[in-house]
């Protein structure tokens, strides 16, 4: 990355991270270069795949998903088969926000919103129970969001 990326992309990323919704003018104000030059390098970096997308970032709050689940699964066997089975089916419930391949006593963790406990009681019960090669699950429930998505520091 550091071969490619000069300071003026480094800046343009940092400040994109930081408000996904600044416009190109003020884009380029900021880096000190022409709207012009500004959108050449920020095209390429969407091009070149150092930008994955501009979103927003909806309160989960509002939209009653206030629960945050994090579920530790076990798989009952550890084959390229059964591990692309499961991504497979977990790619299909759309609660699962965030889906993480890991190392130690777990195989996989899912990030999970919903309304409430009744609500993953119920997921749980028709989804995630269901899911392929799955012999263990840990289920916590989260109090307090300390840090969510920050942005990366580079």
């Amino acid at each position: 990355m550091a071969d490619v990326l000069d300071r003026t992309d480094r800046k343009i990323l940092r400040l994109l991270q930081g408000n996904g919704r600044i416009s190109n003018a003020d884009l380029a104000e900021e880096v000190n270069i022409s709207p012009a030059t500004c959108h050449r390098r920020l095209q390429r970096l969407f091009d070149e795949g150092y930008v994955k997308g501009v979103r927003g970032m909806v309160n989960a709050d509002k939209v009653d998903l206030g629960t945050l689940v994090l579920v530790g699964v076990v798989l009952d066997r550890s084959t390229p088969d059964s591990f692309a089975e499961f991504e497979a089916a977990v790619s299909q419930i759309s609660s699962i926000l965030d889906c993480y391949l890991v190392a130690g006593d777990f195989d996989y963790f899912l990030k999970i919103r919903v309304r409430d406990m009744a609500d993953f009681n119920r997921l749980h019960a028709t989804k995630l129970i269901t899911l392929p090669s799955v012999r263990q699950t840990r289920t916590f429930f989260t109090l307090k969001t300390v840090a969510d998505t920050r942005p990366l520091d580079f």
